[in-house]
């Protein structure tokens, strides 16, 4: 297959890995680009959470509980302009409230009926690009709730209240004092928002990327020539770290790095009055997995004001 260079960009900005060396990873791969990044990870020319600077959409992401229950959504934009408008706010904060009254499912909350209107939430938004001008789209949202409990909210690059670039919820179930558990949950879901853990514990991680995972430490590990038994506790040594980078209740705790999020919690267990446990976890970012096509800025300007 052909190498092209905007498929060796592509594979830059992933990886972080010079020009030469992902040239050869990808001709090496025949043009597969996430075998391509192995191939680097491999060789130990790139990292694992290495990703594109890119901004991948615009926007914003809402929060929203009641209760014992949370939910956040992700309304994108075409601009960051559009973002900053008080109607789009006013829209996205609508969403958000309308989504605490359904599942939480994307599609229940599109078909939510507007506050105020007798409009679902996708007609709405499709008026509201003829108003605004832009294309929008409800991307996506997600409710959390616990029996007994709470479910703690955090905003990072806060706009107004409720509303910014990333969200998170955090769900945890006790009996204790909800001050206090709410206190705490917000301390996890700041941690949350810094690390991006992969899963709430280990078991929850998909197998496949374990197996991935594995798969490039055996490698890295066999071209230390060590014996194979050697390997296999150099492999299960690089995999315990693994699951200490990635998993949420065995990251060191970004509050009080000396501790887990897990020893954290029980620690903190004395101030709820009762045993806790974290549940679940939901973290929306902006735009994450969303590739935002570039574009010559200046045409766009001279395409606003109707020239050629």
């Amino acid at each position: 297959m052909a190498i092209t260079a905007s498929m060796v960009k592509e594979l830059r900005d992933l990886t972080g890995a010079g020009m030469m060396d992902c040239k050869t990873a990808l001709a090496e791969n025949d043009g597969n680009m996430e075998a391509a990044v192995d191939w680097l990870r491999t060789k130990g020319i790139a990292k694992a959470d290495k990703k594109s600077g890119r901004t991948a959409a615009e926007g914003l992401v809402g929060v929203a509980a009641d209760g014992s229950k949370a939910v956040v959504v992700e309304v994108n934009s075409e601009t960051d302009f559009v973002a900053r408008n008080d109607a789009f706010q006013g829209l996205v904060r609508d969403i958000t409230n309308v989504a605490l009254t359904t599942d939480g499912s994307v599609e229940a909350v599109g078909a939510a009926t507007y506050p105020g209107s007798s409009k679902s939430v996708n007609d709405t938004i499709k008026d509201a690009i003829g108003t605004i001008g832009e294309n929008m789209n409800l991307r996506r949202s997600a409710m959390l709730s616990v029996g007994e409990g709470v479910v703690a909210t955090y905003i990072h690059n806060q706009v107004i209240d409720g509303l910014g670039k990333l969200g998170v919820l955090v769900a945890i179930e006790s009996a204790g004092d909800k001050s206090a558990l709410t206190q705490f949950g917000r301390q996890v879901a700041m941690h949350v928002a810094a690390t991006n853990p992969l899963a709430l514990s280990a078991e929850e991680i998909d197998a496949a990327t374990v197996e991935r995972e594995r798969a490039i430490f055996v490698e890295q590990a066999r071209q230390s020539g060590k014996p194979e038994n050697i390997i296999e506790k150099m492999v299960e040594g690089r995999l315990r770290k693994f699951y200490e980078e990635v998993v949420l209740l065995k990251q060191a705790f970004v509050i009080n790095p000396d501790l887990t999020v897990e020893k954290a919690l029980a620690e903190a267990e004395a101030g709820f009055g009762a045993p806790a446990k974290i549940v679940a976890f939901a973290r929306f970012a902006l735009g994450e997995g969303v590739e935002k096509e570039e574009s010559d800025f200046a045409a766009e300007v001279a395409a606003a004001a109707g020239k050629k």
